[in-house]
């Protein structure tokens, strides 16, 4: 039988291996910036007063909001929704490849997300104008004006982002995350997986729930 030494915690006896693996293990922590958080969360909280305005609206004009949903293409979201899926992934299997000092590894997985994250650029762009060769645009009723807005609002987010996931390639290629000078590479990307969150929630309301 295996045996353990124990360590007297005051009214107990604690086998020193249990003490040991708890020593050892990491403390949990808030990935990246403090101030990126910060900026995650003003963002989230403007989403969710966009996706909130959205919903009541639509049960305020439930035959308006049916009838506009008719005319986006399901496909094309979910193309854009496997896209940042896959793109989020590879920036977490690219951090993961950071931590192990496999820097040239974790630049080719960023590229690879941003690859796959052009695809939604492209089909974005393919599904506004679709809509507008169809004479849809922001005035033509609630339903397009609040579509075109949150859609073109996270659009933009997606540009920024991955602004931000190129700049993280090239710095990554540069050795500028070494060691525990990660808090660079963990806020850019927490936004990404935040990017990535918002469409995940805009995809079904937009697209799928009628």
């Amino acid at each position: 039988m295996k045996s353990h030494n124990m360590v007297n915690t005051g009214s107990n006896q604690v086998p020193t291996a249990d003490v040991a693996s708890v020593v050892s293990s990491p403390r949990p922590y808030l990935p990246g910036d403090l101030a990126m958080w910060f900026f995650i969360l003003a963002e989230l909280t403007v989403f969710a007063i966009f996706i909130i305005g959205f919903a009541v609206t639509r049960q305020l004009y439930p035959d308006m909001f049916q009838q506009g949903q008719t005319y986006l293409h399901p496909v094309a979201g979910g193309i854009n929704t496997v896209a940042l899926i896959s793109s989020s992934c590879l920036v977490a299997l690219s951090l993961n490849a950071v931590k192990h000092s496999r820097q040239n590894y974790a630049a080719a997985l960023l590229g690879g997300a941003l690859l796959t994250a052009s695809v939604y650029l492209a089909v974005k762009s393919w599904e506004y104008n679709e809509l507008i060769q169809q004479g849809f645009g922001l005035s033509t009723n609630t339903y397009f004006t609040l579509y075109f807005f949150i859609t073109a609002f996270h659009f933009m987010h997606v540009i920024l982002g991955m602004i931000i996931l190129g700049s993280m390639a090239f710095k990554t290629t540069k050795g500028a995350y070494q060691g525990k000078s990660l808090s660079g590479f963990e806020s850019g990307a927490c936004y990404w997986h935040m990017v990535d969150l918002v469409w995940i929630i805009i995809f079904p309301l937009l697209y799928v729930i009628n």
